[in-house]
Formats: structure tokens, C-alpha cells, sequence
């Protein structure tokens, strides 16, 4: 049968991999190989995607690419027995025992000479957690696959001549995205001094397969087992020695997340950069009756290649295994001839005939099975663990069929209410009386001093109403980020990505893009980059032009302003219905792309499930604190200085004196250009364009411009009623974004599609702020 007919709680072995092209080939790395046992999980609420057990780890893909794999001997699923073993033998120190290094040690770098290293694992496996212990960096570390987007730089605490880049998440050299080409490219290209490859303990036998294609690469590395507490305290171990020996690297058993092993790792990192310890194991066919076919194909392509591999500096049997395996990328970087190619495939022809698989199965099996031994020479495999027997039993609610949407709404009505209607709105409320109490303070200074009236103009009307006017909604945008930090550090987001695909296959998208999406809602330049994660062009497009609509929290301010102005009693709803209206007119430009620009299937739906944890308070503190301190760094940059040139616009005239009416100053008589293009819509007062033309910049600067100009709000509703409000909401809602954000679309789609974006967009808010005010007219609101 093939796998899609598999019963839930049934388990199976794979025949054969159906499907061509990069997704087959990511199966293959994600150890969908034949002969491999998979266990059917369940089905996500709505049928589609399915979710799988294999090599110890949840995957999810759907149906339709389950239907292209071929299993047989369908049986009950039982759960694997611990091996028995003997004790683990205490790990050395740096040099003892002779397990890995050479008594002759090779001639070592010049002094003087940097040590750079990259940092290379599977997606969620702690690479960040890591980066951070090694360097004293504050980088955001979630639980969902893929939350590194672009490689980050920092030095090792105490080696200062050293630096280390933490790249995104990858798991295979066979790039499936385009973050996890940002990777590939570093380690080919860049030539780093050492690899520092990090690998999950708890699920170690996926994590090797990177191990062994990086091995290939004949760079000075060192496997870091992350996450071993987990395994000590699940009962299992890990006999670090025999690995050693077995690999021909050093093995460093760590926990980043509890700093324990940092230390020996940077140690055995240094050592093996600094005397260019290579790997001294690189050949993982065994010569035996199954793998001998692949053994002599590998050495026969080696001496094919070897002088194309040594003029393009890409390392010999990394070069062979990737041809054999059918890489076009390397074939084409080889250049070989075409009496080159046809030998080439001369060879691989024989190997398929002899070993019974296509070539990329082939490799994938011999990867495997090598990494099956080893494991079974060096791991004392735990019970199953507490982490996925808890995270089964949560998402028998969170991803039941029944109850899985259900929750999903609830949990972000109760993320937007919380922000919105107590926690960040008692806090604002709070902050807004202090920064009130503040100004009226140094106003009565100011006028005791007998102050000018201009310069009291300017440090009352223009800062203090600017900035502090946006200062005061602070707690809502740190609740809100709390919020979204807690659900991905939980591992939630995974799983609503599981439970929403095939929702959102209905408007062309996949379920990845819906993470892009909820972190646009914190800010859209880290939804844009999240973007990277995506490995269909088409789809990474499409998220892009959509995650904008996705109402960031820079907009907060805008929103609670007007609704404490002229929606009070309901304000918090107001927030909600901008926040789901947002979303609708993002379901509406969807489905219109999907019909026009980006005709085309959804991406295939292939994730791994992490196990839900508790979110680090350090992480999530570090996150709030970095958000507080971009939010403060704009109110006293870009915002402060906005006001201050508004308050000057608007406080002298062309001739620069100084004016009684507004109305006679130069920003009234700039403004006055464009205000007519906003009377159809119930705001053509040419303060409020000045206000949204200034959201440019920083969308809360739209609050500080009108604080400036209007003072209180009550002089606001004298030019604004509350349909001209709802009216104005909306098209802040839907208007271009900032410039950080439009600069982060530039940089990920060209100058062409960013210049689309904000010319799009404000049609779009002009269009649909005009049909809400027909509306309100037509009602009689």
C-alpha cells in the first residue's frame, strides 16, 4: 500500500520513494529511505497534512506526497526496547586518552591568524542557544524550525582572535530553501577554519546524516551533543570515547541551554582550527555485499573528478558523493566534459544495477546505514522521553480533530484581548498618567522660569506631546511580543502550521507561511525574513506581499489613540476587528494572487514537530528587552526628530516668522497638495495627511505628528467624526509599511517589488477606507 492508506498506529517499512526533483531528495535526507521503519501518528483536524514517527522524530508531509512512497509489512507500532549496554566511560580532557588526536600534531596556523568557525546543525537543535553561550550574544532562539534566517557574527568570550557565525538551520548539504543555501554557500565558499557542528542528543540519529556530509568537507570539526541532560534524565547515555573513534572527531557532550560542557567544546575547537585537524574519517561505505556497489562507485568518480575538484576547491569526496547522489549545482560548478559526464553516468548506472536503488536512494542508505551502526555501538537509547510523552498529550487537544481550531482562535483572542483590554492596556494607562504628571510638571517649571514661548513651544508642544504621546503605548507593544515569543518558544507554532495548511492550500499557500504571517503581527521585518524558510519561490513571494497586512505592533499606538478618541467604551473590540479585518483583506489579496501573479500548488508541506518546552525566561526576557529598546531608540530618534521638524513646519511660516494660525504655516501649505486625495475618505484635514505621510518613516510617528498638531484630542473630533475615524483606521491598517519594513522587501525581492508594495498598498487602503465610509453612510453611521 503506499503510505497515505497507512492506518493511524500502524507501522510500516518503506519499499520505495515515488516523486522526482528536490522535494524527493529532502525525503531522502529527512530519512524517508526504503527499508526504513515509519509509524503513522495522526491525520491534522481538517485530513490533510498527515503526521509520521521515523528514526525517533515527528514529521509531517501531505497526503498526496505520502501517496508517492510505497511501504509494506504493516504490523502494529511498538515502542523500541532500551538497549542495554555498559556504563559510559568519563569523557577525556582535551588531548588525554589518544582516542583523536594525533601524538604528531600538525604544523599549526600562523600566528595571528583568525579562527573563524561556522556553526552548522539541523533546524532546532540549539544552534542559537549555542551561538549565545559562545559569544555573550542575545539572539532570538525559538522552537519552530527555522527561526535563524541569516548568518550572525560574534566572537568566542576570551579568544578574541576567533569568530564564530551562526548559519541557518540545514539538514543535508542538498539545499531544499533558500536559508539553508545561505549555509551551504558559507561552509563551500567561505572556507572556514573549523566547523562547529551541533547535533540534538535526543534524536541523534537524523542529526549524524548532516554530521557525515560535513565530514566529507575535510574541515577541522567537532560535534557538540547538545541537549544530553535531556538524555541523562530519560535514562539514556551516550558513549562519547567509542563515538570519537568510531567518526574520527572530537565529541563534546553539551547543554547550551544550561551552559554545562561550553567550555571543553570552545577548547577542542581552538585546538583542532588552530592545528587543522582534519577529520580522519571521510569513507562510509562499507565494502561489503549491499554497500560494495556503492564503495566502488564513489572511489571510481573520485579518480574521475579529482583534478576538477582541486581546480574548483571543492573538496574530493564531498564532490563524488553529491555527483553520485545526482546534485546539478555541483555537476555544473565541476564543469566536467561530456566524455566526463557520460563516464559519470556510466558509473552510477552500474552502481543503481548492482545495488538495486536509484542513485540518490543509494547514497541515502549508505549515510544511514552507517549511522545505524554507530548508534547502535554508542548510544544507550533512553525510555521514551517526558518531553514527547507531554507534548502528546497536549496536542491530543491543541491538534485534535475537534478541538484544534477551537483552540487556535481562543488562544489568540485570548493573546489579543489580554494585550489590548487589561495587561498592556492597565500598564499603558499607568505609563500615560506618569509621562501626563511629567509634562504638566515641567511645563509649570518651564513658565515659572519665564521660559521664551517658543522654546516652551517646542520642549512642551513638540517633545513632550511627540514622543510621550508614543512612549505611553510601550506595555502594549511588549505584551503583545510576549505573547507571540511565549507561543513560538512553546513549540505552538509548529503545530499551527499543521493544523492551518490545508485552510490555507484553499487561497495558494502553504501551512509554513502562516509563521511569517503571526510574526508580522509582532513586526514585519523579521515576518519577511522568516520568509527564508519557504522553499518554493512562489511561495516565499506570495507571504511576503501578504505578511504587511498582517497589523505589526508598531500600529498599536494609532489604533489605541483614535479608539480611546472615539471609540472608548469599545476600544478593545475595535483593536480585534482591525486586527481580524487585516487578516481578511490578506485571505482576499491571496486568493486574487493566486489567480493572476502566482498561478501555481502551494509549496509540499514537509516540518518536523518539536516537543513542546517551556519557554526560557532568559530568551524571553531578552527578546522583550530588545523590542523595548528598538521601540525607545526610535521614540528618541526617529520619532524625536520627526516631531521636532513638525513642530517647526507648523510653528513658522515660508518667511520663517512665527504663526498665530497653523493654517498660514509651511507644513499647512506643503500638506495642502495632498489632503484633497483623502477628503473622499472623511479625512482631508491637511494636518492628518502630514500625520500619515510621517507613518512612512515609523508608523508611530502618525500619533506623535497629531499630538504635535492637534494638542488634545478633543480639538481632533472638532475636524474628525467617528465614522471619518473608522475610516482613517482602516487606512492605516492597510497602508504601505515603514521603511525598515519596505527596505527588508527590497532586500529579499528587488527594488521593483518593494516600489509595488508601497504603491499597492495604498491603493488598496484608499479603496477599501472608501468603501468602509460608504458603508457607514449608507447604514447611517
Amino acid at each position: 500500500m503506499t503510505l497515505k492508506d497507512l492506518p493511524i498506529g500502524k507501522t510500516a517499512t518503506v519499499q520505495s520513494v515515488g516523486g522526482d526533483g528536490v522535494l524527493r531528495q529532502h525525503f531522502l535526507d529527512m530519512g524517508l529511505i526504503p527499508q526504513a521503519d515509519v509509524t503513522m501518528v495522526k491525520y491534522a483536524p481538517m485530513g490533510d497534512p498527515v503526521e509520521l514517527r521515523i528514526h525517533s522524530y515527528e514529521l509531517t508531509l501531505r497526503l498526496a506526497d505520502a501517496q508517492k512512497i510505497i511501504v509494506e509489512n504493516v504490523r502494529d507500532a511498538k515502542a523500541a526496547p532500551p538497549n542495554k549496554r555498559k556504563e559510559a566511560i568519563p569523557h577525556p580532557g582535551l588531548g588525554e586518552g589518544g582516542k583523536f588526536h594525533s601524538k604528531k600534531e600538525e604544523t599549526p596556523l600562523p600566528e595571528g591568524e583568525k579562527l573563524t568557525f561556522a556553526l552548522v546543525g539541523n533546524q532546532n537543535c540549539g544552534k542559537t542557544t549555542l551561538f549565545n553561550q559562545l559569544t555573550g550574544s542575545n539572539q532570538h532562539v525559538g522552537n519552530f524550525p527555522g527561526v535563524t534566517v541569516d548568518r550572525k557574527d560574534g566572537v568566542i568570550r576570551g579568544n578574541e582572535n576567533t569568530l564564530v557565525t551562526d548559519l541557518p538551520g540545514i539538514y543535508s548539504m542538498s539545499p531544499y530553501s533558500s536559508e539553508e543555501i545561505v549555509t551551504r554557500n558559507f561552509v563551500l565558499d567561505e572556507h572556514p577554519k573549523g566547523i562547529i557542528n551541533i547535533v540534538d542528543a535526543t534524536n541523534i540519529e537524523r542529526n549524524l546524516y548532516l554530521t557525515m556530509q560535513l565530514m566529507e568537507l575535510n574541515i577541522p570539526m567537532v560535534l557538540a551533543l547538545n541537549m544530553m541532560d535531556e538524555v541523562r534524565e530519560n535514562g539514556g547515555s551516550i558513549l562519547v570515547n567509542q563515538m570519537e573513534e568510531m567518526l574520527g572527531i572530537p565529541v563534546v557532550p553539551i547543554s547550551a541551554a544550561k551552559n554545562e560542557g561550553i567550555n571543553e567544546l570552545i577548547s577542542h575547537a581552538i585546538h583542532v582550527a588552530k592545528y587543522q585537524e582534519r577529520p580522519r574519517r571521510m569513507d562510509f561505505c562499507d565494502a561489503n555485499e549491499d554497500g560494495g556497489a556503492v564503495h566502488r562507485c564513489l572511489h571510481s568518480v573520485m579518480h574521475l573528478i579529482e583534478d576538477h575538484a582541486e581546480r574548483t576547491q571543492i573538496p574530493l569526496r564531498f564532490a563524488a558523493s553529491k555527483l553520485a547522489e545526482g546534485d546539478p549545482i555541483i555537476l555544473e560548478r565541476l564543469q566536467l566534459d561530456e566524455n566526463e559526464k557520460d563516464a559519470l553516468e556510466h558509473i552510477v548506472s552500474q552502481m543503481e544495477s548492482e545495488r538495486g536503488l536509484d542513485r540518490a536512494a543509494a547514497i541515502a542508505h549508505m549515510r544511514f546505514d552507517f549511522i545505524e551502526n554507530v548508534c547502535d555501538e554508542t548510544v544507550v537509547r533512553p525510555r521514551e522521553s517526558k518531553e514527547h510523552l507531554r507534548s502528546e498529550k497536549i496536542d491530543r487537544i491543541l491538534t485534535g480533530k475537534y478541538t484544534a481550531l477551537p483552540c487556535f482562535a481562543g488562544i489568540m483572542g485570548l493573546v489579543f484581548w489580554l494585550t489590548f483590554g487589561v495587561i498592556g492596556k492597565g500598564l499603558s494607562d499607568l505609563l500615560d498618567m506618569g509621562i501626563t504628571s511629567l509634562t504638566t510638571m515641567v511645563d509649570h517649571g518651564l513658565e515659572a522660569w519665564n521660559v521664551n514661548k517658543v522654546l516652551h513651544s517646542l520642549i512642551i508642544d513638540g517633545i513632550f506631546n511627540g514622543v510621550g504621546s508614543v512612549l505611553s503605548f510601550l506595555p502594549i507593544i511588549v505584551t503583545l511580543f510576549l505573547f507571540l515569543s511565549l507561543l513560538e518558544d512553546s513549540g505552538y507554532m509548529a503545530r499551527v502550521a499543521f493544523v492551518m495548511d490545508k485552510l490555507l492550500r484553499k487561497i495558494g499557500l502553504s501551512g509554513r507561511s502562516i509563521v511569517p504571517m503571526l510574526i508580522g503581527f509582532g513586526c514585519t521585518v523579521p515576518g519577511v525574513m522568516a520568509s527564508r524558510t519557504l522553499p518554493s519561490e512562489r511561495d516565499r513571494k506570495m507571504t511576503i506581499l501578504l505578511t504587511p497586512f498582517m497589523s505589526c505592533s508598531a500600529k498599536l499606538p494609532i489604533y489605541a489613540f483614535f479608539a480611546a478618541a472615539f471609540f472608548k467604551q469599545y476600544a478593545a473590540l475595535v483593536m480585534i476587528l482591525l486586527y481580524f479585518g487585516g487578516i481578511f483583506i490578506g485571505i482576499i489579496m491571496a486568493l486574487l494572487f493566486g489567480k493572476t501573479m502566482f498561478k501555481g500548488e502551494a509549496v509540499p508541506f514537509v516540518m518536523e514537530l518539536p516537543n513542546y518546552r517551556m519557554p526560557g525566561a532568559k530568551n524571553v526576557g531578552h527578546l522583550l528587552w530588545d523590542k523595548a529598546k528598538d521601540f525607545l531608540q526610535r521614540a528618541f530618534t526617529v520619532i524625536f526628530v520627526a516631531t521636532i521638524v513638525i513642530w517647526f513646519l507648523q510653528t513658522f511660516d515660508l518667511h520663517l516668522n512665527l504663526v498665530t494660525d497653523s493654517r498660514n504655516s509651511i507644513l499647512a501649505v506643503v500638506s495642502g497638495y495632498i489632503a484633497p486625495l483623502f477628503a473622499p475618505l472623511g479625512f482631508g484635514d491637511w494636518r492628518i495627511s502630514t500625520a500619515l505621510i510621517t507613518g512612512f518613516m515609523a508608523k508611530e510617528s502618525v500619533v506623535s505628528t497629531l499630538s504635535v498638531l492637534f494638542g488634545k484630542t478633543a480639538s481632533l473630533a472638532e475636524i474628525l467624526n467617528p465614522l471619518g475615524a473608522a475610516s482613517l483606521l482602516v487606512f492605516c491598517l492597510l497602508y504601505t509599511p515603514c521603511v525598515a519594513a519596505i527596505a527588508s522587501i527590497k532586500r529579499e525581492l528587488g527594488a521593483r517589488w518593494a516600489s509595488g508594495v508601497v504603491v499597492g498598498q495604498c491603493v488598496i487602503a484608499w479603496i477599501v477606507a472608501f468603501v468602509v465610509r460608504m458603508i457607514g453612510i449608507a447604514i447611517g453611521f
